[in-house]
């Protein structure tokens, strides 16, 4: 530190007095700011995505994207409900406001999901045993649903089907989990129902245990009725929690009750469950993230509580969900005729792609094809197992432009009355 002589000044008696002040050194400055991103690393491209961003830069005219999940019509095209069209339009013109939802969403579109899902004379609902609020879609209910117990049980591990969707392991593992896996797709193009029983019964008591409702994701495999049934007995056996994904209620079968059986057999055998609900598929609204989460509880107060604790979960995660696809939603399902032309449009979708399975049998068929392709036609569902391999797959998409995920998992949506045929030839060439 340096000291400094100051020029002579007056004090306040007029005498005049030098002093010292200090100096200090100047301090050097870094030349540019601090990187704080530089230990981000690049991540890997989303496996799924990745599969339309390689089909959107090949320019062949006969290519095909059998990656995303999202139903097309018989020319390839985005396919918009009629009944969609309609609740629009009695929406735009009733001039609503844009307000917020409520934490927990739109009352009278929770009310509808749960009727959906569970019935409307379900005595869980009528006994307001039922803690239902709206999400960000089924991912968004998954999200909740993972936070929600890892919060209010004890449970460390959670246990997903071997395979499943994808997104499921990040979901639970940001959840805060480690991840168990039980047998379930037995290579061949079914279940393998042994092999799963043998490691649910081997897991500790009390286990936290998801299951596909219906149109299991990547597979198309689902058990049986007899086979549900059995596995109820079992987790009731095994004190385990049954936690239900419903991505495809009524986009499987083509019948909403049917795809919601197995859920509804649980509750009839007196168990406590949850259930994510996404209405992406069966409604063709992938883009307004429309999603509900179910609990159902033991009594009334129990409901309350776990709504309250829901409520206290969504607000600092994002606060409320959006609107619009919920007004859709509860628009049509609260009127008989939308309802009912719902229903028939959804046996449509449903009806095209169990279509599709059969006329891609047939072309295999014809075209000399020896391999037994039975499994194509008995799983169910927008998605088919169809047991190519990663080599199989990348010469499907060098040599003929046909895009699907490494595991041979085919969309069977994008498959198209047109160019069916030229799918089967181009399986037939790797598989031959």
């Amino acid at each position: 530190m340096l000291l400094r002589l100051v020029s002579p000044s007056t004090c306040r008696s007029g005498v005049a007095v030098r002093s010292l002040t200090h100096v200090q050194k100047p301090v050097a400055t870094r030349s540019r700011s601090y990187n704080w991103w530089a230990k981000v690393e690049m991540g890997p491209p989303d496996p799924i995505l990745g599969v339309t961003v390689a089909y959107r830069n090949d320019t062949d005219p006969n290519k095909m994207n059998l990656g995303v999940g999202a139903y097309r019509d018989d020319s390839g095209k985005p396919f918009v409900l009629s009944c969609v069209r309609k609740a629009e339009n009695r929406i735009t013109e009733a001039k609503v406001n844009h307000e917020y939802a409520p934490i927990g969403g739109l009352p009278e579109f929770t009310k509808v999901a749960a009727s959906l899902m569970f019935g409307s004379d379900a005595k869980e609902i009528k006994e307001n045993r039922v803690a239902s609020v709206q999400t960000i879609s089924g991912t968004g209910a998954l999200r909740v649903a993972g936070q929600f117990l890892k919060r209010f049980l004890p449970n460390t591990d959670f246990y997903l089907p071997e395979p499943t969707w994808g997104n499921h392991k990040p979901i639970f593992k940001d959840s805060g989990y480690n991840l168990k896996f039980f047998k379930y797709y037995d290579g061949k193009g079914g279940l393998d129902f042994e092999g799963l029983k043998s490691d649910l019964k081997a897991a500790p008591n009390n286990s936290i245990i998801l299951l596909h409702a219906c149109a299991h994701n990547p597979t198309g495999v689902d058990p049986s009725p007899a086979q549900w049934k059995e596995l109820s007995k079992l987790f009731l056996e095994k004190g385990h929690f049954p936690f239900f994904d419903a991505a495809y209620q009524g986009f499987a079968s083509g019948d909403p009750v049917k795809d919601a059986l197995p859920i509804r057999h649980f509750l009839d055998d007196g168990h406590q469950i949850l259930v994510c609900q996404s209405f992406a598929k069966n409604f063709g609204l992938y883009g307004q993230r429309v999603g509900a989460l179910h609990f159902v509880s033991s009594t009334e107060e129990e409901a309350k509580k776990i709504l309250s604790q829901l409520l206290i979960i969504i607000r600092p995660m994002y606060s409320n969900p959006p609107i619009y696809g919920a007004r859709v939603i509860a628009e049509i399902l609260n009127d008989g005729e939308l309802s009912k032309e719902w229903r028939t449009e959804v046996k449509l979708m449903a009806d095209r792609i169990i279509s599709m399975r059969q006329q891609l049998v047939d072309n295999l068929k014809k075209i000399g094809s020896k391999k037994d392709w039975s499994h194509i036609t008995n799983q169910i569902g927008m998605f088919c197992f169809s047991g190519l391999n990663p080599s199989q797959v990348q010469t499907l998409r060098e040599k003929w432009h046909i895009y699907m995920t490494g595991d041979g998992r085919i969309s069977m949506a994008g498959v198209s009355s047109e160019k069916v045929k030229y799918l089967a030839e181009a399986i037939h060439d790797v598989t031959k």
